[in-house]
């Protein structure tokens, strides 16, 4: 192999917060190092299969998938797919010659850095969470560096691998120029108007929904500004109820916003799930924020995300439980008053970790070419 050449497997995936940081760290290695190869490997029927290739890189698929807790009958066939995914990641791995191995958590990343770990590959992973992911936690051991986004993951993982590099989060939310007023007219709202941007990620979140469709009247009467994405599977029926009653002209109802750096500009005030990835641009374009964590995660670790900013008074939080009576109400007084937003806005600002991607990057082009001199 020519001393010259960086060739770079990255494993994971299965959801948005997987994805996106695994994207935007091979976009950083590609800026650094245009002749790089780049290899993704994820499980076979996520989202990665599609994502990535639209992002521009080559996939392989793996058959594996979680176990499952509830029925512990069914898990001889997720063995099976286990055994079946290792071998398959070892012909990979042998046919691409990866120089270094980077892990995002999800279900492929498992048998891919394992096998790369045990042929003698350096191995990174990034943990975006605040509580460790078990498919990270396993494979703590075998990596040579953790890359992680907050303080305190020597609970999970030895202190000497740890860099505090923060999420790499969608570079366009980072690009986009324009000011409030202009992103507000873009989306045909009044700039003069406080704007509230409720989001429940690209697949919406049921009990967000419930929360603003109980307090329709209000929002209505409040003649603040609402953006509202409720998430592709629910938007038909949240669209018949809408048209059940007189049009509300200041709300703002959408399957899903392709261009969130537009609609976090118009926004005066954000109301989301505590996924690590959303976290992580709350803090780096310095957004008010009320989180929601969803109770249908591991170890409930959007909580543990969302409470991390909560002690630094950097966002507010409603439970998912509260939500339907409480969540509107906070969020009407919370955008009318100027204060606490620039508060909570410059505090969030605090724990931005930029260049995230970049730092990352040069890390593993670092551990790639040292490895192969």
């Amino acid at each position: 192999m020519k001393t010259s050449e960086l060739r770079v497997i990255i494993s994971g995936g299965g959801t948005g917060g997987h994805i996106f940081p695994a994207i935007s760290i091979a976009n950083a290695i590609k800026a650094l190092r245009p002749d790089a190869q780049i290899l993704f490997v994820g499980a076979d029927g996520r989202m990665e299969m599609q994502r990535v290739p639209a992002a521009g890189y080559e996939i392989k698929g793996l058959p594996i998938c979680g176990f499952d807790r509830k029925n512990l009958l069914r898990n001889f066939s997720v063995l099976l797919k286990i055994w079946k995914s290792q071998r398959l990641a070892k012909k990979i791995i042998r046919e691409f010659r990866p120089m270094a191995a980077v892990g995002v958590g999800g279900y492929a990343s498992g048998p891919t850095l394992n096998k790369c770990a045990d042929m003698g590959i350096p191995c990174l992973i990034q943990e975006q969470n605040s509580y460790a992911g078990v498919t990270n936690k396993l494979l703590a051991k075998k990596a040579r560096k953790i890359c992680v986004a907050y303080e305190g993951m020597e609970r999970f993982f030895p202190a000497d691998k740890l860099m505090l590099t923060g999420n790499p989060v969608r570079q366009s939310l980072l690009d986009t120029k324009l000011s409030r007023d202009e992103a507000a007219r873009q989306l045909g709202l009044d700039p003069t108007k406080k704007t509230i941007l409720i989001v429940g990620g690209s697949l919406g979140a049921r009990t967000m929904n419930e929360s603003v469709l109980r307090h329709l009247d209000q929002l209505e009467q409040s003649d603040v500004q609402v953006i509202w994405q409720t998430g592709k599977y629910y938007f038909d029926d949240i669209k018949k109820k809408l048209a059940s009653r007189p049009a509300i002209s200041t709300l703002k109802a959408t399957d899903f916003i392709s261009d969130m750096g537009v609609a976090y500009r118009a926004a005066d005030l954000v109301v989301s799930r505590a996924g690590a990835s959303s976290i992580s641009e709350f803090c780096l374009i310095g957004k008010p924020v009320i989180l929601v964590p969803s109770p249908n995660v591991a170890e409930d670790h959007q909580t543990k995300n969302a409470m991390a900013l909560v002690k630094k008074d950097a966002a507010l939080m409603v439970t998912d439980a509260e939500a339907p009576e409480r969540l509107i109400d906070l969020a009407l007084t919370t955008v009318a008053d100027s204060e606490r937003l620039a508060t909570l806005g410059a505090n969030v600002k605090k724990m931005a970790l930029p260049d995230s991607a970049k730092i990352i990057a040069q890390e593993v082009i670092e551990m790639a070419t040292s490895n192969n001199q």
